[in-house]
């Protein structure tokens, strides 16, 4: 049972800002911009990095959600993203992933770990495989983003859904529709309550 009192039973960080719509404004706004918008990074990229951090950060919901968000938009689909959120993070190197992928997620396990620059060997690391700026830029602010979120749904101990398709069907919904409130709000979606 949640922390506070939601005016809502949706679980995770859906029924928080379903419970609190101007703060949710915001966050998914950011979360439109940092896993949907132009980026050198594929949309499923972004969402592998987002369950990872979220997975080494135990946020069940999150690292489900974007879980099944990355496996919808990647080769390999649930396969291929359950093998790379088990990997430790000092073995990133042998995710089934490019190597370019690997450093990426090496440089989030840092920023997800401590407030701190990222090593100098994880920096040289993604360097040496053609790694670019933009790519760091972005892993870092989804890396620092989510570890937020994840505080959020952990911190007030939010629910998990019931239903055990929930992380599949609302993987159809965002990843038509992406993350912000106002993308389209016409027509019920029973998974996420998200209102589109």
């Amino acid at each position: 049972m949640p922390h506070i009192a939601l005016n809502n039973d949706l679980p995770g960080i859906v029924g928080l800002m379903s419970h609190r719509p101007d703060t949710a404004a915001p966050l998914n706004e950011l979360a439109d911009a940092l896993l949907r918008a132009p980026s050198p990074l594929t949309r499923g990229e972004r969402e592998l990095i987002a369950a990872y951090v979220s997975e080494r950060n135990e946020t069940r919901f999150c690292a489900d959600s974007h879980g099944a968000f990355a496996a919808a938009q990647l080769d390999g689909g649930r396969g291929l993203v359950q093998e790379v959120l088990g990997t430790p993070a000092d073995r990133l190197h042998e995710a089934p992933v490019a190597p370019r992928l690997q450093a990426l997620l090496r440089i989030a396990a840092e920023v997800r770990q401590q407030a701190k620059p990222v090593s100098g060997e994880a920096m040289t690391a993604a360097r040496a495989v053609g790694v670019g700026d933009t790519e760091i830029h972005d892993t870092v602010l989804i890396a620092a983003a989510f570890s937020m979120y994840n505080r959020y749904v952990n911190c007030l101990d939010t629910s998990l859904p019931d239903q055990g398709d929930y992380y599949t069907e609302s993987a159809q919904h965002f990843v038509r529709h992406g993350y912000s409130l106002t993308a389209a709000a016409t027509v019920e979606c029973t998974p996420c309550g998200c209102g589109s």
